[in-house]
């Protein structure tokens, strides 16, 4: 971005001198479109300077550039409310728009986030100048579609997730590291065992650390549910202890337990932040169902895993056991971060299946279809559904028989998209009409997918001349 000289308020920027001999972008359809928002203002957001449009009838200088600093954010909602604006439209650019999002939202003005693809369509208004009025008249005439954004509480609550996700993925690279150092040391435990970060793995490498070297004591320090027997995990400690090895062992594994901690202190502020929520049930008074016959539970948890009652608190939030559904059981109050709990933001499951970019969407032009797919959005829930759905593959639940019926008839990548919009539609459906989720509905649908695969093979029968007859039970 080109550098510009900022002055104090009031006065003009050499910017905005030099753009006002330009002529102002063309706006002859204005005459022909209705103005939905008369007090509608447009900002260009930037990494230091904000470009904000507001009426031509409102001030002598509709355009005008805002530092970054918060006073000067301040300022600009200032000006804004002096001039009677109402609301205002701005590009979701990184994370630039987020303080100015919150300044404007405290100022009572309501914000109109927008993706950038939804208003790039015109050439000619490639200016930061003349994008923030195009902004401005696009969401006069009520042609500029608002992003979905939850209530602020739930905003909150998302922002440390999204946090602790990025703490889990960085903890995993020095997991990724301490299996390096032991490979480099021709140490085979991370081989034997599953988890290095188990109880088992855990002693053993502190206990290296502690400068034990000793592989038959090492051994001793196997835990009943390990399937490899001692000897074999005595041999698998036998290694090369060179120094410089030992030294990458040591810091990596440093590293993962202060990752460790910083997760384990994101899992307390979740837990407060949840606290200070009223929450749709209450297990007191509404106590949870039953739990349904689930997979068998860890004794020991992972590194990615809550360290709290995950199903309590989302039935807390949602008012149902969202865990219930299956693919959910685990990630039910992640999925509450991203689309929070009131249902009524979409119309419909379509619309929320919409939105997620879990439907199938195609491109036509004079009667013919050129394409068909899913759009390629980058849309947080609808990935969380993808993963709930790509679990669910070894699972015995009538949703896990769907996506393996789905991966052999449409593929492993749009099957899994299948089941996830399915799983998304039932989501939708549970939380808005507040009620359990019940497989026994799937009985009812497979009787009818085996009748309607019935009446197609007797079809193909008399296509071929031949006749279908039931076979006889044998008493």
């Amino acid at each position: 971005m080109t550098s510009k000289r900022r002055t104090s308020k009031g006065k003009q920027t050499r910017v905005q001198k030099r753009h006002q001999k330009r002529t102002p972008p063309r706006q002859a359809s204005a005459k022909s479109m209705p103005v939905m928002e008369a007090n509608a203002a447009g900002i260009d957001v930037g990494a230091r300077e904000m470009y904000v449009a507001i009426p031509p009838d409102r001030d002598t200088e509709r355009v005008r550039v805002f530092p970054t600093f918060t006073r000067d954010l301040e300022a600009l909602a200032d000006w804004l409310v002096e001039q009677g604006i109402t609301t205002a439209a701005m590009e979701s650019t990184g994370v630039y728009w987020i303080p100015l999002y919150q300044i404007l939202e405290d100022h009572g003005i309501r914000v109109c986030l927008v993706n950038a693809r939804h208003m790039k369509n015109v050439p000619g208004r490639r200016t930061d100048w003349h994008e923030c009025q195009w902004l401005q008249y696009l969401h006069a005439v009520g042609l500029l579609r608002a992003a979905f954004r939850p209530e602020s509480e739930v905003v909150a609550i998302r922002s440390v997730m999204r946090h602790r996700k990025r703490l889990v993925e960085t903890a995993g690279v020095h997991i990724r590291h301490v299996h390096k150092a032991l490979t480099q040391m021709n140490l085979q435990i991370h081989h034997i065992i599953n988890d290095i970060t188990g109880v088992t793995g855990t002693a053993i490498i502190e206990s290296i650390l502690a400068g034990q070297r000793d592989a038959a004591e090492l051994a001793k320090l196997r835990q009943p549910e390990i399937r490899a027997d001692k000897e074999t995990i005595r041999k698998s400690l036998e290694g090369d202890w060179r120094r410089e090895h030992l030294f990458a062992l040591r810091q990596s594994w440093e590293l993962y337990g202060t990752y460790l901690s910083s997760i384990k202190a994101c899992d307390q502020e979740i837990c407060e932040m949840l606290g200070g929520h009223k929450p749709k049930a209450d297990p007191a008074k509404k106590p949870l169902p039953n739990e349904t016959k689930r997979r068998t539970k860890r004794k020991h948890k992972r590194t990615g895993d809550f360290r709290f009652d995950v199903r309590t608190e989302a039935y807390k939030q949602f008012g149902v056991d969202v865990t219930r559904i299956p693919g959910l059981e685990g990630i039910a109050l992640v999925l509450y971060s991203e689309v929070g709990n009131d249902m009524s933001r979409w119309s419909s499951a379509s619309q929320f299946a919409s939105w997620t970019a879990l439907c199938p969407d195609n491109d036509k032009s004079g009667g013919r279809v050129l394409w068909t797919g899913v759009r390629q959005v980058k849309n947080r829930a609808g990935q969380l559904f993808r993963q709930a759905a790509n679990s669910l593959h070894h699972s015995q639940t009538q949703m896990g028989e769907y996506l393996r019926r789905m991966k052999a008839k449409l593929g492993a990548e749009a099957g899994i998209t299948a089941a996830a919009h399915k799983i998304a539609r039932i989501f939708y459906a549970v939380v808005k009409n507040q009620v359990e989720y019940d497989d026994t509905t799937w009985h009812q649908q497979d009787l009818a997918r085996q009748r309607r695969f019935e009446a197609k093979v007797r079809r193909q029968a008399r296509g071929l001349g031949f006749e279908l007859v039931p076979i006889q039970p044998v008493p």
